[in-house]
């Protein structure tokens, strides 16, 4: 059975850092364009990041560019998105998912995905 699990969430005062990783089983996410999403209280799920497959492309949303990284480490089989200077508005459910339709991007963050369970985030001092 395929799954995906998220970890790494917690409470963290603002402007610290938090690491999230997305661990797959049953499945190689290096075969995946990987998406992380967040679910805040009250909001819609948005994307937040993705990373293609082959060359590694990245891509963010603008409300966490320059402050938020994903990445693969495909001998654990995992992608890591890592969350600096963290704002009370980064609260939220943060998912992973693994794009079923197409290797690179271009599909995030409207594409056909299988889901994590999520890992609460919350920003608060």
């Amino acid at each position: 059975q395929p799954r995906l699990v998220e970890s790494g969430g917690g409470l963290v005062q603002p402007g610290g850092s938090l690491r999230l990783s997305c661990a797959a089983s049953g499945f190689t996410l290096d075969d995946y364009a990987i998406g992380w999403f967040r679910q805040g209280p009250g909001k819609e799920r948005e994307g937040v990041s993705c990373i293609s497959t082959g060359d590694d492309s990245t891509y963010y949303a603008d409300s966490v560019k320059g402050r938020f990284t994903i990445s693969r480490d495909n001998a654990k089989n995992t992608v890591y998105l890592q969350m600096n200077s963290l704002k009370p508005e980064d609260t939220a459910v943060y998912y992973c998912a693994a794009d079923l339709k197409y290797y690179t991007c271009s599909g995030w963050p409207m594409g056909t995905y299988y889901w994590g369970q999520g890992t609460q985030v919350t920003v608060s001092s």
